[in-house]
């Protein structure tokens, strides 16, 4: 029994982070909106979560270490999210992150004109919602729920 929840779980993740980042890539570049520097970075746990379920099939005996490694890569990201909500709320500051197009001081004319031209987003501006919240609302809650399924995984994987 416990085989199989844990079967289901690992595959449920990686359905998730594939439609997850199918979903950003949708809203950035079919219908236009652009992301942040936060959103790009919300991006990487799900590319991980996909290369270490991938990974898990073909080394099947590290499979408790890769369950480690997702647990770490979500609590991860919840924090991630968390802090980019506090930001998007007013809690929290910008800060480097979400600035890291314009970090470098040595920069050439044509680089300074070219930042010029690209529209900087935000950090602050919600650009697409879904029923009122913010993508980075859903990916805390996304993120939250895998790290607590996979947690409980991870405590009764020698139990069984």
């Amino acid at each position: 029994m416990f085989e199989i929840k844990k079967t289901i779980t690992i595959k449920l993740i990686f359905i998730i982070s594939v439609f997850a980042l199918a979903s950003a890539f949708f809203i950035e570049y079919v219908l236009g909106h652009q992301p942040c520097n936060l959103c790009i970075l919300e991006r990487i746990p799900y590319f991980l979560a996909i290369i270490i379920i991938l990974l898990n099939y073909k080394f099947i005996y590290l499979e408790k270490y890769f369950i480690l490694m997702l647990i770490l890569i979500f609590l991860a990201a919840t924090i991630l999210s968390l802090y980019h909500l506090g930001i998007e709320q007013g809690f929290i500051e910008e800060s480097l992150f979400c600035d890291l197009k314009n970090s470098s001081n040595l920069l050439t004319k044509e680089e300074i004109l070219k930042q010029l031209k690209q529209k900087n987003i935000s950090c602050q501006d919600v650009t697409f919602k879904i029923l009122g919240l913010s993508l980075t609302s859903y990916n805390i809650l996304i993120s939250l729920l895998i790290s607590i399924s996979i947690t409980k995984i991870y405590f009764n994987y020698d139990k069984n």
